[in-house]
């Protein structure tokens, strides 16, 4: 389970892990299907759901904290995290 806010609470029931990268500017619409996408694709790649839900809410906050740095806070959608997957990637020593 992952309960997105300010600060997103990941939980396998068991488990539970805080992530703090993002910002306000990702509350517009859209950019929580790109965070499902995320974690899907994650999932698909055979990651356990625990650690693609962890990783995942990192790397799409991370992508919007870039992307508020180039194109502001107000100024972003959701179409573009993805572009900024590659070096939220990078920054994170992964590519």
């Amino acid at each position: 389970m992952l309960l997105k806010g300010n600060r997103t609470v990941i939980t396998d029931g068991t488990r539970a892990a805080v992530n703090t990268t993002g910002n306000s500017g990702m509350a517009t619409g859209g950019t929580g299907d790109v965070l499902t996408g995320l974690i899907t694709a994650l999932l698909a790649q055979g990651m356990p759901p625990f650690d693609a839900a962890r990783l995942g809410a990192h790397l799409h906050g991370l992508a919007g904290d870039l992307a508020a740095a180039e194109l502001s806070r107000p100024g972003l959608i959701a179409s573009d995290l993805p572009r900024y997957l590659g070096k939220a990637l990078l920054q994170m020593g992964a590519g």
